[in-house]
């Protein structure tokens, strides 16, 4: 990286996000965490959200699913009924009471899911009829874990109407309060099987060249934008993350791929996304990699293209969040694991106290207070 006293600003700094006043640059990662019985939010998101939020902070929710053929594990919320936008306004209000901002996740999985999270029995959705391998396995709602089943390959004509869900949803978003949402195009989830050519083996419109790969995330943000403005609106892209055989032969050509058309579309719009945020390669599922100098080049690259609001995530602690943002290399900084041990993790940075470890065995569980709501506080400690 480069050197972390550039520009003098850090993870505390004030941070103009669009039209949104940040008091500080540490973020809330969106986290799958399964405490959303039947797809609606419970009473214990109410306080796991409120628990999190600082005056000025920003927070991004869990992977919330747009429809009803959309998520990948079991209790997951969703925001495509009128019981969920409910629900979903107690979480928004209190963390608005606590001064922060939130974004709702959107979040459809394709064929990262089962028949048995599926509506209906359906096989899965994607962008090819080719199944995740044997090295990943999907959560059950009983706790099992299967192999992921073979997909079924949408049909060119059903992708405007998946493009809707997203609109839809987005709205409904809206409706409940939320400040705006992040479309989630990383870690091989639906949008990401359209972007990466390791997955993508279409031969209509969505398929074959990058700008045919790009073609259904950017009708997506187009669509979105259009209905509650840019500003609203953010975009999560994972270019180099091998995440459920999400691969690609050219990750820093597809980065900038779907960078240039963010640009572009931001150019002719007049107005800029609120943020793009950016997983970066040392991110792995079972914790921090080597990071090595390609990779700090890789999200510098992506980083100075950008035309517009930076946020970086994957594998950062306080000393690494400190220097990507003092040198410049992102505007913000969103944390994940460590935000679900460390409900103060703003304060405890800040002071840079000690950090509670977490227990990856209740990170997906659905009980609503143990590992989730009942990490200690600075204060009670």
């Amino acid at each position: 990286m480069a050197d972390s006293s550039s520009t003098g600003l850090t993870l505390f700094s004030p941070y103009k996000m669009g039209k949104f006043n940040l008091s500080h640059r540490v973020v809330l990662a969106p986290m799958t965490r399964c405490r959303a019985l039947n797809e609606v939010p419970q009473p214990a998101l109410v306080e796991y959200y409120s628990q999190r939020a600082t005056p000025g902070g920003f927070l991004i929710t869990e992977g919330t699913s747009p429809s009803d053929q959309s998520a990948g594990f079991p209790h997951v919320p969703g925001i495509y009924t009128d019981e969920q936008v409910e629900a979903w306004k107690k979480v928004v209000d209190a963390v608005h009471a606590k001064g922060a901002i939130i974004f709702c996740q959107l979040w459809h999985v394709g064929r990262a899911s089962h028949q048995v999270l599926q509506r209906g029995g359906g096989s899965p959705i994607s962008s090819t009829s080719n199944a995740i391998s044997k090295r990943w396995t999907v959560l059950l709602p009983d706790g099992s874990h299967d192999a992921y089943p073979e997909p079924r390959r949408l049909e060119t004509y059903e992708i405007p109407q998946i493009v809707e869900q997203y609109r839809q949803a987005a709205l409904n978003a809206i409706r409940a309060g939320f400040d705006g949402i992040e479309i989630h195009s990383a870690h091989g989830y639906l949008i990401d099987q359209f972007l990466k050519d390791g997955i993508n083996d279409r031969t209509d419109e969505y398929g074959g060249s990058l700008a045919n790969r790009c073609k259904f995330l950017i009708q997506t943000v187009e669509a979105v934008v259009e209905a509650i403005g840019a500003d609203r609106v953010a975009v999560r892209i994972s270019p180099a993350i091998d995440h459920l055989d999400a691969t690609d032969s050219d990750p820093i050509g597809l980065g900038l791929a779907v960078i240039e058309r963010l640009n572009k579309l931001q150019q002719n719009i007049g107005s800029k996304l609120a943020y793009l945020h950016v997983t970066q390669p040392r991110f792995a599922a079972n914790g921090l990699v080597e990071f090595d100098q390609d990779e700090a080049r890789f999200m510098r690259t992506l980083r100075n293209a950008y035309e517009g609001t930076f946020m970086a995530s994957g594998g950062f602690n306080r000393d690494l969040g400190m220097e990507a943002v003092a040198s410049g290399d992102t505007d913000l900084v969103s944390y994940g694991r460590q935000f679900i041990s460390n409900p103060d993790l703003v304060l405890r940075f800040k002071l840079n106290a000690p950090l509670n470890k977490y227990n990856r065995e209740t990170f997906y569980t659905h009980d609503p207070v143990v590992g989730y709501t009942d990490y200690p506080f600075l204060a009670e400690q």
